[in-house]
């Protein structure tokens, strides 16, 4: 998944020139950044083509809702097909990270481009729901699952001091593409119609990724003899928590990023305000993505990220529940944009406080594994705590589950912040523990 790395600090030597072994012809790159920028670029747009469009589903979604382009599809089954797409994404890891260290990066890059423009051009095809799952959900979760391992380990490979911050960097490029994507659908829709408005994003999936991809490049070798999954983490406390912090993130940001739009509509907005609402929340994680990363770097890769992913699940509880008026709506979609995406920002450079660099590519690979479940019945389960559209605040159970189990992720990382402090501060606490 991250393949390898250059550590921070490390006591075994031979371990260490082993490590920073660099590929022939590339001993010209500086450690920190040279050819990287152009992956941090590369990274950016991949990112903005394949979770920036998988965040415009919420458009989809209202669009499905208001409809009646699948009959008899209830607002359940076009739940699913939103987190069965970022489901499938995590489902694959465990293929996608073995390819990626076994055979090459770019075959698994270019094997998440093709099976994601296939799906978005056989989704503008489809005439019942059960087309839709494949289509929209599944084969484009695939793919998606193909180019976000294939990339995301890259940019950390060439950067030390700034890791959090290109990380943040190009995790941002979700959210400017769920921005622009958002408001690209809810405009092309009704103007264009459904299957064009989904034909013309798998033309520019298509030609922006094969581009992207074929950029990217590998600082270091990969060790084709080191197992993709050390199975042992799953024995520390701590990398527990770390997993528990990243299956809560996941459940309530899939809820919050599928229901902000249908909600707008369900107090009595129009569809295209509806878009707006998940246009604003992905420019606030188009920015807050990279100002965590920075921040991280700063202030501590556990403490800034507890506090965003806190804050996520207060605003939740003490402005969403209360927004009825566009504004309202705006003010809070940007607000929670900043934080909410923290999982997606965080996760390599606090994977590294955790179980250190060389077990990086082991711990995250378990983690996208385990967030299969989380973000396959987000949404279902929000569209079931979902009360009747005649009620006054029909979002409120959806609102309040969101909330709480943000701040449960934010509680996983008390004690995880404790341990290290401790390992820190007493070496033999350390190494009885690793």
């Amino acid at each position: 998944m991250l393949e390898s790395f250059p550590r921070e600090q490390s006591q075994d030597k031979e371990a260490d020139h082993a490590h920073d072994q660099i590929q022939p012809g590339r001993s010209e790159c500086s450690k920190e950044g040279g050819y990287g920028w152009v992956c941090v670029v590369a990274t950016f747009l991949i990112n903005a083509h394949t979770w920036g469009i998988n965040s415009a589903y919420g458009v989809f979604l209202s669009f499905y809702l208001t409809s009646d382009i699948f009959p008899g599809t209830t607002a359940l089954e076009y739940a699913f097909v939103g987190g069965l797409s970022i489901s499938c994404a995590m489902l694959i890891s465990p293929i996608a990270t073995y390819l990626n260290q076994k055979v090459s990066t770019r075959l698994v890059l270019n094997i998440g481009t093709i099976l994601e423009t296939l799906s978005l051009i056989t989704t503008s095809f489809v005439n019942s729901n059960w087309q839709l799952f494949l289509s929209q959900g599944a084969c484009f979760g695939f793919g998606m699952g193909f180019c976000f391992i294939g990339s995301v380990g890259i940019v950390s490979q060439w950067f030390d001091k700034k890791r959090s911050l290109v990380n943040g960097i190009v995790a941002s490029g979700s959210g400017t593409g769920g921005l622009i994507y958002s408001l690209a659908t809810g405009k092309m829709i009704p103007t264009l119609g459904y299957p064009w408005a989904v034909r013309i994003i798998g033309i520019l999936c298509f030609t922006v990724n094969i581009i992207s991809g074929n950029l990217l490049r590998q600082r270091f070798k990969s060790s084709k003899e080191a197992p993709s999954f050390r199975l042992s983490l799953l024995k520390k406390p701590i990398y527990l928590l770390f997993l528990g912090w990243g299956f809560l993130s996941a459940m309530g940001y899939i809820g919050l990023l599928f229901s902000l739009s249908s909600y707008t509509v369900a107090v009595g907005h129009t569809q295209s305000e509806g878009s707006l609402a998940s246009a604003f929340l992905n420019l606030g994680q188009a920015i807050g993505r990279s100002v965590i990363g920075l921040l991280s770097d700063r202030f501590g890769r556990i403490e800034v990220p507890f506090i965003a992913t806190f804050l996520t699940g207060l605003f939740s509880l003490v402005i969403w529940i209360f927004a009825k008026t566009l504004g309202v709506i705006f003010f809070y979609a940007i607000l929670t944009g900043l934080f909410a995406g923290t999982l997606w920002a965080a996760a390599a450079p606090m994977g590294t406080e955790v179980v250190g660099l060389e077990d990086l590519p082991s711990a995250l690979g378990i983690l996208w594994f385990v967030l299969t479940p989380p973000t396959a019945v987000a949404e279902a389960i929000a569209v079931q705590l979902r009360d009747s559209s005649t009620d006054s605040k029909p979002y409120v159970r959806v609102q309040l589950f969101i909330g709480f189990v943000y701040i449960g992720a934010a509680v996983c990382l008390i004690p995880l912040r404790i341990i290290l402090y401790r390992k820190r501060r007493d070496p033999k606490l350390n190494e009885a523990t690793s």
